[in-house]
């Protein structure tokens, strides 16, 4: 790619990001070249879809939520203390554009979607605390990642839509937490 081709690429993904941040993921695409001082046809060049789009502007993402899960599972706390770390640090990842959670929610196991890669990287993420949890037999039989993803990217949901602060969203997250664990009592 010629140089000029690949600082507009980036430039195109910078601004991008903005639009959707300020806008949601729905944002004219025609905004975003404009912004970016490109034409429509050169935005569509590099990205022939929205979802194309997308791909590009997540793939700092997916690097991201391997290392916070890396990050939370250094924890050294009580099972509970590490899934909420878990919960908020995915709330967070999935927060970062309005209408995020949601969308990405709503994707979490549809195989045809088109974000089912960063889906996957959220599953596996999770599926990772899940195995921790397991192994100090500290989470209930049967819970797996997708449903864990599902209910706390729905509390992201509802905080995106409802402006919800950390404090309004930390109490929902404990009574998720609650719910998988196991209680200490009856570990083996």
């Amino acid at each position: 790619m010629r140089a000029d081709a690949q600082r507009n690429r980036e430039r195109l993904i910078e601004v991008a990001r903005e639009v959707f941040r300020e806008q949601g993921y729905d944002a004219s695409l025609d905004e975003v070249a404009k912004r970016a001082g490109v034409g429509a046809g050169t935005l569509y060049r590099h990205f022939p879809s929205r979802e194309v789009l997308l791909d590009a502007i997540m793939q700092s993402w997916v690097d991201r939520v391997n290392e916070s899960a890396d990050k939370v599972l250094t924890h050294e706390g009580s099972p509970r203390d590490l899934l909420l770390a878990w919960f908020e640090t995915y709330v967070e990842l999935i927060s970062l554009h309005k209408g995020g959670p949601a969308r990405i929610t709503q994707a979490m196991g549809d195989s045809s979607s088109p974000i089912v890669t960063k889906c996957q990287t959220l599953t596996a993420a999770t599926d990772r605390i899940v195995e921790r949890l397991e192994s100090e037999h500290a989470l209930r039989d049967h819970v797996e990642a997708v449903q864990m993803a599902r209910l706390v990217g729905g509390v992201a949901t509802v905080a995106d839509n409802g402006n919800l602060d950390h404090d309004a969203v930390r109490p929902l997250l404990e009574v998720i937490a609650d719910g998988m664990l196991v209680s200490s009592d009856t570990r083996s």
